[in-house]
């Protein structure tokens, strides 16, 4: 079974393109500056594909220290 569906390939290269022309932003609405990293582009191509409701595995959240906390 696949994990990314074909659209959502598809939204990646888009934002790949868009990043080589130089039109993709950073940024809530885009109001930040172009985007350089070719690793940046493909993590908001993801996202888009996230917010149009594609097939997308869910986005990775650092792991709280709670432990190191409650020794406090």
């Amino acid at each position: 079974m696949a994990k990314y569906s074909k659209s959502a390939g598809k939204d990646v290269k888009r934002a790949l393109e868009r990043r080589k022309a130089g039109k993709l932003k950073s940024g809530k609405g885009g109001k930040g500056g172009t985007v350089k990293s070719r690793a940046q582009a493909i993590a908001i191509g993801l996202s888009e594909a996230r917010a149009k409701g594609k097939k997308v595995p869910k986005r990775k959240t650092a792991k709280r220290k709670t432990a190191a906390k409650r020794k406090r």
